[in-house]
């Protein structure tokens, strides 16, 4: 989810869904190792719970930006094991560490070292044309023996050369089974499933077999249907607020982070392209999506533009 689930993006989630774990978009360990550290970590407190996601092979590396999370707050640590892009390859990571799981497992121990927060792995059922089931089971079993505790499974394979990202989460066949298989291996190891998975329904189907279930494009894409997860999986019943009661909260969030940052430091846009999906489905939302869209309102930064488009949907409709 690189370049989507930033913090704005997480601020927004949290409007809907107040138990949800939040994850971050994958940060490399170059960019804090070498980088503007508090660019790439600093995020809001009424995102918790939220992950940090990190990209990388180097142990030392991998520790000194775990204790960076830990430091900056963030509840949990997740090594990506599942990324296919080739631009991830060249720096060493993503999918391909699943070739090497000692590697992985040094990786993992070097952060549990450094962190007494959760230390978790996402990674995916295979890499390449290897469809072996023993391929999966013995990664998980050897970076388990190195104390990882949670495994976020994406139950596809991922194939390293000639597909892009968008296809490698279409084409690779999804096989859920996998992932139910290794619950039943490790019965004591947390196996989060991951891919394609769009419904409340779907998810707790899957709760039946493994202990989690990892939303991605779906969440992003259609938010609210993470309305009904506090009082279905969580046990809050709460008033879950009406889309327009998330536009409206969200309002002074953006209001002070545009006076924080300055006319030139922040654009409208930047908050609200994650808002998008927000009316999927309604009858009018190509309409909100017009006006959350719409060029000039973005660059008079008045996050009224909200309210706005929430009135054109209703007029549309």
């Amino acid at each position: 989810m690189m370049d989507w689930t930033d913090r704005h993006c997480r601020v927004f989630h949290r409007q809907i869904t107040r138990h949800t774990w939040l994850y971050t978009e994958m940060v490399t360990t170059g960019a804090l190792v070498y980088g503007d550290v508090e660019r790439h970590l600093r995020f809001n407190e009424e995102e918790h719970p939220v992950a940090l996601q990190l990209g990388g092979s180097d142990p030392a590396d991998l520790a000194t930006s775990a204790k960076l999370g830990q430091q900056y707050g963030y509840d949990e640590i997740n090594l990506n094991c599942g990324c296919p892009s080739e631009r991830v390859q060249k720096g060493a990571f993503g999918a391909c560490l699943m070739a090497e799981p000692k590697l992985v497992a040094d990786c993992v121990k070097a952060m549990r070292d450094a962190v007494t927060i959760d230390v978790t792995v996402k990674h995916r059922i295979g890499i390449d044309q290897v469809e072996e089931y023993s391929f999966v089971r013995d990664f998980v079993g050897t970076i388990a023996d190195a104390g990882c505790k949670t495994f976020i499974v994406h139950a596809r394979n991922a194939i390293l050369k000639g597909l892009s990202p968008k296809e490698n989460r279409e084409i690779p066949p999804l096989k859920y089974h996998v992932a139910y298989q290794l619950k039943r291996e490790f019965p004591e190891l947390e196996i989060i499933i991951n891919g394609g998975i769009k419904t409340s329904d779907e998810i707790a189907l899957h709760l039946e077999h493994v202990d989690g279930v990892m939303m991605g494009r779906e969440a992003y894409h259609n938010p609210y249907a993470m309305a009904d997860y506090d009082a279905r999986f969580y046990g809050d019943d709460s008033p879950v607020k009406s889309r327009l009661e998330v536009l409206e909260a969200m309002i002074p969030y953006i209001q002070a982070q545009l006076d924080a940052h300055g006319e030139r430091g922040l654009k409208l846009n930047s908050i609200t392209r994650h808002m998008l999906g927000l009316m999927a489905g309604l009858p009018g939302a190509r309409a909100f999506r017009q006006v959350m869209s719409d060029s000039k309102r973005l660059a008079s930064g008045d996050p009224r533009l909200l309210l706005e488009a929430a009135e054109g949907m209703r007029r549309a409709a």
